[in-house]
């Protein structure tokens, strides 16, 4: 493992640091990621799938895609290995975050 990272929007006032996006921050520059495989509790959403295509990530697992379906096509389309678990675990845990703080998840996928 290179690094990990959570959703950090809320703690740094920052609307685009997804947990992808701090993982990646986490790992500092590398010289390549193309050897990774990127584990993600949710689906990627249009800015961390955007991400994840441009430095070439060439395998994403994913938790759970029941509650956001994010952007599979997109990432396939661009030759990334997509693996969704749908843990109920991770299900669970996103259901509940999306009951509990409604606002929160509304900003977090733009609506």
């Amino acid at each position: 493992m290179i690094a990990y990272g959570h959703n950090e929007r809320v703690q740094h006032g920052d609307p685009i640091a997804h947990g992808e996006r701090s993982a990646l921050r986490a790992a500092g520059r590398q010289k390549s990621y193309r050897d990774t495989t990127l584990h993600t509790t949710l689906a990627p959403c249009p800015i961390c799938t955007g991400t994840i295509i441009q430095f070439k990530i060439p395998r994403v697992v994913v938790g759970e895609a029941e509650t956001f379906s994010g952007e599979f096509d997109l990432l396939r389309s661009r030759g990334v290995e997509v693996v969704v678990l749908n843990e109920a675990r991770c299900i669970e845990m996103m259901r509940s975050f999306q009951n509990e703080h409604p606002e929160l998840w509304a900003e977090d996928i733009a609506e």
